[in-house]
């Protein structure tokens, strides 16, 4: 089935094909074409255009709607002001247009694939080998987890890479250890993966601390130690096969973190800092070779001109330390060669704390210098905000200490719990619904409060706020979403159907409008990767819906055919708001 076109696209060609006619020296004009709350769409393209041709602005306007087509889809124009449109559309058309999407048989409702899809490198949720995941690593796997739903709805190829860190001069203090105690990090059998998720951080927690003490206290096993380093990045086998124990072990506890925030996680997307280890000599080769970096006091560097210090003199990107060891930057400019030459991506797209800015100007610039991106290959840091508390600061325990992810999520699986529990009055759900829902409620209200606002601003933590049935939150579009499923199972064998020859109230034209947005919002959304304005369409939408519900009766409507209609309605927002929170990575409970 062809894309549905938007009523917005409609108008705008009836509107470009009048003021062609008016000018036929002006082609292919933008109308400038808005949703307004004068009529459903206000047109202010005309006044720039009779700017440019001289024209009396108001006269050009009535000129132009005296060419415009009415009848099917427009209604009525009028010239407002110094010569602005205000556009009424017919019922039919709205009514039409939502019956075409309903009948999108990809249930896609109309939702056009990108014209030029390309591929993209998607890089987000990258926790630390052997260290415990933490507040401040639930913005990059959840904003980019949406990216990766956004982009692949679009038809973008979507390579999904997940950048652990699982390298570094910690792991001979880690491993030495375990050639000493190596039934550290056995396990009990017949753990289901929440259970083992928690046994393996325990493990790695205690040996990491016991590690740290004897690192710390004895100067012999720091020796054998540091010894292990050398081995581990010479490549010795045995130090490697103990290496992999600890990556093994810490993505038991990784999957069953991204399991409690609903998401999918796959192995083979995990390609950690040691995954470029091979390509690190070659890319300071390449980068020296061609005058990118330069030798100074030893280290390999790459200096810029805007990037000065505070003393005035320049702040270099250190690619090879002065001892030969590599740091960040070589790993991270191994990675986009691989990308680049190896994925064939033409776009990179980094979820990436804001406080690393600097560090990914300069690795994207010295990348662009070495010829690695270009016009045609675009690397892009979509940088977060920090997750604040109640309190407008950085979020920590009462201690001072960092918040546990794991104790956030199940802190909010509580919460929301508890607001199912409330809500079932009549005790229409089971023990093990209720927790299934809470479980549903509770991660949709910690991931939509994050991507209801924008990546790059901080956002303040507050559980009552989010798990809130007023307001911007997932708990209000989750129940809109039950509450028309609850409508469409009491309507038994009537069932929805659009009515194109009836008159629509003015809460179904709004309705109807703001669905005919959903593709436009999807579009725009992808392009930005901003989730925050799909959350923002959707919260709309459910607020529509509201104000449709209160005024207009559905299964009491006037006719049958009226019934059916409301129906309809009921049931293409349904389908949306289903299809948009998907994309925002949260679930739409059938009851609630």
């Amino acid at each position: 089935m062809a894309p549905v076109t938007s009523l917005t696209a409609s108008v705008t060609q009836h509107l470009t094909d009048a003021l062609t006619s008016a000018l036929p020296e002006a082609p292919g004009v933008d109308p400038l074409l808005r949703r307004s709350d004068r009529a459903d769409f206000q047109a202010n393209g005309i006044l720039a255009l009779a700017k440019k041709a001289k024209a009396n602005p108001r006269e050009l306007a009535t000129q132009v709607v005296s060419r415009i087509v009415t009848g099917d889809v427009i209604k009525d124009v009028e010239v407002s002001g110094p010569g602005f449109l205000n556009i009424t559309l017919t019922d039919r058309a709205i009514t039409e247009n939502l019956a075409a999407r309903a009948a999108d048989p990809d249930a896609r409702l109309g939702v056009p694939h990108a014209e030029h899809p390309g591929t993209t490198v998607i890089d987000y949720a990258q926790p630390n080998v052997a260290k415990e995941m933490h507040v401040g690593h639930l913005r990059s796997a959840v904003i980019g987890d949406s990216v990766v739903q956004l982009l692949e709805f679009t038809g973008e190829n979507v390579v999904r890479r997940h950048h652990i860190g699982d390298w570094g001069t910690q792991f001979g203090m880690l491993i030495q250890y375990l050639e000493e105690h190596p039934h550290e990090l056995d396990h009990k059998s017949g753990e289901d993966l929440q259970e083992s998720g928690q046994a393996a951080m325990s493990n790695l927690d205690r040996l990491y601390k016991a590690a740290r003490r004897k690192f710390d206290a004895d100067d012999e096993f720091k020796t054998r130690a540091r010894r292990r380093v050398v081995d581990l990045q010479a490549g010795d086998p045995t130090t490697l096969a103990m290496w992999q124990k600890f990556v093994d072990e810490s993505k038991i506890y990784f999957f069953s973190v991204f399991e409690k925030l609903d998401m999918e996680i796959r192995d083979p997307d995990i390609v950690g800092e040691s995954g470029y280890n091979d390509m690190l000599a070659e890319t300071c080769r390449l980068l020296e070779e061609s005058g990118v970096a330069v030798r100074s006091e030893g280290a390999l560097c790459v200096f810029f001109d805007d990037i000065k210090g505070p003393d005035g003199n320049p702040v270099p990107l250190i690619v090879q330390k002065s001892d030969g060891g590599y740091g960040y930057a070589a790993t991270d400019l191994s990675a986009i060669r691989d990308r680049v030459f190896n994925l064939k991506a033409n776009s990179l797209i980094y979820v990436v704390d804001a406080r690393q800015s600097l560090h990914f100007k300069m690795v994207f610039e010295t990348a662009r210098k070495a010829g690695w991106l270009n016009d045609d290959v675009k690397a892009y840091q979509l940088a977060f905000g920090t997750v604040l508390g109640k309190d407008g600061k950085p979020f920590k325990t009462r201690e001072g200490e960092t918040v546990r992810l794991v104790d956030l999520l199940d802190e909010a699986i509580d919460r929301a719990t508890a607001v199912v529990r409330e809500k079932d009055t009549q005790r229409q759900l089971s023990e093990e619904e209720i927790a299934e829902r809470g479980a549903q409620v509770g991660i949709g209200a910690v991931k939509y409060a994050d991507l209801s606002t924008s990546a790059n601003r901080d956002y303040k933590f507050d559980l009552d706020q989010m798990v809130s049935l007023n307001g911007d939150t997932s708990v209000y579009l989750q129940y809109a979403y039950a509450r028309i499923q609850s409508i469409l199972r009491k309507a038994g064998e009537v069932r929805p159907a659009a009515h194109p020859e009836l008159e629509l109230h003015e809460a179904e034209r709004a309705l109807g409008l703001h669905l005919d947005a959903f593709a436009e919002t999807l579009a725009e959304a992808a392009a930005e990767y901003a989730p925050h304005k799909l959350a923002a369409y959707l919260y709309q939408l459910a607020s529509l819906y509201t104000s449709f519900y209160d005024k207009c009766p559905v299964l009491k409507a006037e006719t049958p055919a009226q019934v059916e209609n409301r129906l309809f309605l009921c049931d293409v927002t349904a389908r949306t708001l289903h299809q948009g929170m998907a994309l925002l990575g949260i679930r739409t409970p059938e009851r609630l």
